[in-house]
């Protein structure tokens, strides 16, 4: 069993409907429990951590639309209505009615109100790990933030507590700017209560929150002060390129050297069902972009079956060269496997393209019986090339170089083909397209595309609507409809048209 924060004790304090926008911003006690007679201990606090930390499981979803919504892969699945708002936004069809949108912004906020819970009563008890739990309560936040941003642009930001029924009613969105100078103050008080080293894997540490804020300033165009945070973590010395691409995302290569930060997911615990995924304690991205094998699961060995979703277009294929070994670590080339392994049979599906998402396969040793929701493959959220890259990014465009760019492009690309024959100009094209290469079915290229502008290879892209989604209309409605609508996808006359 892993030894990581998703391994202790489940927590006790608090219970969040995420059914309502009046749910997730009110926090229930459960039991006897209360604010009067909870926060009294050091124990208090830690368990009501582990619930901010908690919601980080429902990642998955980001990391699948972050993929389906860019034009690294289409959505797949059984069938072309199968999980019907992933086919729309991989269509670019997407309304403020989308489903899958509502679970981003619900669970997001469901993550912040548990942070806030702990920030409301920060001064009730004091103990030796006070500073450091709370720096680590004030980087979850700042992450749930960021991911609404990314998604929704303006959004409402409250920070000092919890948020009444009533309160929510009052509250307008707030402009990005404002929620990321929040973020930014956050996460510069975090750091410096934060260890470099924490015991536990999966804990916020120093270098998660200095990466986290050098990627606030880069979508923000802040180069400078980018290049400075991503120096700190690269002169750190905590962190190396893991030297053989194809083991990063395997189960037993889990927060290794190159794990700047990483969503634990657990192993032998299933917790949650298709009706409930936002309850699983395994990775359900891996389930569902794994392919759908038949017959004998003995010749499927080492993976096991998934549902098909979010298969790679040989656009994305072609961009490798042959001798970069990142191409067969993120592309799982099905008929090179059944050429190798002549007894294995499967189901192409919907918008199948002969590839799958290889570095979140199911795994047969990291499963339970119901394997398409149960995998126990952590999700790393930021990986030292992410930095190497950003710090690449941020000095090319920036007036003050902290950094060499390249020397930094040097270092991804060496890693990926062994030698130096392979060595490009460091420019900001190269760099870009370096990060598709390296990133590819993790996650970050449709907020890659969009903040760099490149989104004219995206299918069914509108500019001045599609950089980010709708607001969803029940949100709207149960704000009282004060907040008008993200342009482009208003249906009444409060809007940002």
């Amino acid at each position: 069993m892993k030894n990581t924060i998703k391994n202790i004790l489940a927590v006790t304090l608090i219970i969040i409907s995420v059914i309502s926008c009046d749910d997730y911003l009110d926090i229930v006690p459960k039991g006897e429990q209360n604010s009067e007679t909870y926060f009294n201990s050091q124990q208090d606090y830690e368990d009501a951590l582990v619930g901010v930390y908690d919601l980080l499981g429902t990642n998955y979803l980001n990391h699948i639309l972050g993929e389906i919504a860019s034009d690294n892969s289409l959505c797949g699945g059984e069938r072309p209505t199968d999980v019907l708002e992933w086919q729309q936004i991989d269509d670019m069809e997407h309304t403020p009615d989308n489903e899958a949108l509502r679970n981003i912004w619900k669970w997001m906020y469901a993550g912040i109100s548990r942070a806030n819970y702990i920030v409301e009563f920060q001064n009730k008890t004091d103990f030796n790990r006070k500073a450091e739990l709370l720096a680590e309560n004030l980087f979850l936040r700042s992450y749930y933030y960021f991911e609404l941003v990314k998604f929704f642009g303006d959004v409402p930001l409250f920070v000092d507590g919890r948020i009444s029924v009533s309160q929510s009613q009052t509250i307008d969105r707030s402009p990005k700017a404002d929620v990321y100078a929040q973020i930014e103050a956050d996460l510069t008080s975090a750091i410096n209560n934060l260890p470099w080293q924490q015991s536990q894997s999966g804990r916020a540490t120093k270098g998660a929150a200095l990466a986290l804020l050098g990627k606030i300033y880069l979508y923000q165009k802040k180069y400078n002060e980018a290049a400075d945070a991503f120096n700190k973590v690269i002169t750190s010395g905590q962190y190396q390129l893991v030297t053989d691409f194809s083991t990063i995302f395997l189960n037993n290569n889990e927060n290794n050297e190159e794990s700047v930060f990483e969503i634990q997911y657990s192993i032998g615990v299933e917790g949650g069902s298709y009706e409930n995924l936002e309850y699983s304690e395994g990775n359900v991205a891996a389930g569902f972009m794994s392919p759908r094998f038949t017959g004998d699961r003995s010749n499927w060995a080492p993976y096991d079956d998934g549902n098909t979703f979010s298969t790679p277009v040989q656009e994305l294929v072609n961009q490798y060269d042959t001798e970069d070994t990142r191409l067969s670590a993120t592309i799982f080339d099905m008929e090179n496997f059944v050429a190798s392994n002549p007894g294995v049979t499967f189901d192409q599906r919907n918008e199948y393209t002969g590839y799958y998402n290889h570095k979140y396969m199911v795994y047969q040793e990291a499963n339970l019986p119901d394997t398409r929701i149960t995998h126990g493959n952590n999700y790393r959220a930021i990986r030292y090339s992410d930095v190497l890259l950003m710090a690449a990014e941020a000095n090319l465009l920036g007036t003050v170089q902290k950094n060499n760019p390249q020397d930094l492009l040097d270092e991804v690309r060496g890693r990926a083909f062994g030698d130096t024959d392979h060595r490009i100009p460091a420019n900001i094209e190269n760099v870009w397209r370096e990060r598709r290469l390296e990133f590819a079915g993790e996650g970050h290229r449709f907020f890659d595309q969009v903040r760099t502008g490149k989104t004219s290879t995206i299918p069914g892209f509108q500019t001045e609507k599609n950089e980010v989604f709708p607001i969803p209309r029940i949100e709207i409605e149960l704000a009282g409809n004060r907040w008008c609508q993200n342009k482009g996808y208003a249906t009444s006359t409060c809007s940002t048209d």
